[in-house]
């Protein structure tokens, strides 16, 4: 595998909050995530989980076996549950009820994404009808779409990834054949990537009676994700322009826009912390059930972590990332000083060798895909972000001899930071 590209080590210019408000054309209250009046999950977590991945991994409280020289893990982490992952070959270096089956908010557009992106090509239009945006919950995070206005599935999935917007996600269902039909997908994906934790009711990860994923499951389906070179690349956009709504005056039509900046953190930053040096995305989420959640990636020095965080306890401004931050922090240090306690399993169709459609995988027939290193899109970011580029080649399940013989679920050849434009 090629070696990995030291990233160079740029910030983003963080602006005031006020000023960051100023850039945005439509309100702040359709931004805010779904509250909904329901209790508040145990505090404790089973005394036992799944074992996916490994014995350890199933077990409740920190799971870590450090080495000689390995720094101790960070104390001020206060989150439920957490996972740091090492991204490339899915070694697990330290956890924390890694199994608990917790609300997952709106990190689980990250399991619609990986289940939604392949089908529409990103040039198809749709237009929106009333019935789409039917059945969204209340105070829902909203991007901004409008009723009998035409979309691009760029547009869309710029509002899934950048701005969490349920009235995107709903838009995108409705292409897909309707709500049900996209949680009866995204259920499917989920049980194809081993993501056993999983329960989906609502495709936008909006409170839902028996809606519940895990830290373990959301670095797993963030890894599947990361395959696909869109969602890379959206998922590492900091800001966008949006299409707005049409107008008439004078007898002629206009359609206006309007900036849309991503709500990670860690990678856009906020008045009280820069980005994360070389954040690559990938997506948080706020519900009254789940509290904060975040999945995110990133890159030093040729090693590519995966960390989730779930509902840290102490409530101070952006603690999510903050806690992320230390938690990648440590396993940067850590990287190779400490023994795995378990592994990010791969997909079912990765040990037999079929995709999911059970035809042959290209790896398995034979058919590798030639391995091109890839740049991620310029156009319409206004800043600078950092996407993983994987292999520009076939993106799709490693066959059975490629994963058994190196247990290795290759992620990225190259990451690149975008410049200004």
């Amino acid at each position: 595998m090629s070696a990995l590209k030291k990233i160079v080590g740029r910030r983003l210019p963080v602006a005031s909050a006020a000023v960051l408000s100023l850039s945005l054309a439509v309100p702040a209250t359709a931004f805010a995530e779904p509250k909904t009046p329901a209790t508040s999950p145990s505090a404790t977590p089973p005394a036992a989980m799944s074992t996916v991945g490994g014995e350890r991994l199933g077990r409740p409280g920190t799971q870590v076996n450090l080495g000689s020289g390995a720094p101790v893990l960070p104390k001020d982490v206060t989150a439920r549950s957490w996972i740091v992952a090492d991204a490339e070959s899915g070694d697990v270096l330290a956890a924390h009820n890694a199994h608990w089956r917790l609300p997952p908010a709106s990190t689980l557009k990250m399991l619609f994404a990986d289940t939604v992106l392949p089908k529409f090509p990103a040039s198809q239009t749709h237009k929106v009808l009333p019935s789409d945006l039917a059945g969204m919950g209340a105070g829902s995070s909203l991007v901004g779409i409008k009723e009998g206005e035409t979309y691009t599935v760029h547009d869309l999935w710029l509002g899934v990834f950048l701005r969490s917007g349920n009235d995107a996600v709903h838009a995108l269902s409705a292409m897909n054949g309707g709500v049900p039909q996209t949680v009866q997908d995204m259920q499917a994906h989920a049980e194809e990537l081993q993501a056993l934790d999983t329960h989906v009711v609502s495709p936008d990860g909006y409170d839902a009676p028996g809606q519940v994923s895990s830290a373990y499951d959301l670095t797993l389906i963030a890894r599947s994700g990361l395959q696909k070179k869109d969602f890379r690349e959206y998922c590492s956009t900091v800001r966008a322009t949006f299409p707005g709504e049409t107008t008439q005056k004078g007898g002629k039509k206009s359609r206006g826009s309007f900036e849309i900046q991503n709500t990670n953190r860690l990678l856009a930053g906020d008045y009280d912390m820069t980005p994360y040096r070389g954040i690559a995305g990938v997506k948080n989420g706020n519900t009254t059930n789940a509290g904060a959640t975040f999945t995110g990636v990133a890159e030093r020095n040729g090693k590519v972590l995966l960390v989730t965080v779930m509902n840290p306890e102490k409530h101070e401004h952006n603690e999510v990332y903050k806690e992320a931050a230390r938690l990648l922090d440590w396993g940067f240090g850590a990287a190779g000083k400490v023994t795995p306690v378990g592994e990010l399993v791969a997909p079912k169709s990765a040990a037999t060798g079929t995709g999911p459609s059970g035809t042959p995988s290209p790896a398995a027939a034979g058919r590798p895909g030639k391995p091109v290193a890839a740049s991620v899109r310029q156009g319409g970011t206004g800043g600078i972000g950092v996407a993983l580029a994987l292999t520009a080649g076939l993106l799709v399940l490693l066959g059975a001899g490629a994963f058994l013989v190196n247990r290795r679920w290759p992620l990225p050849d190259l990451v690149r930071r975008r410049t200004r434009p």
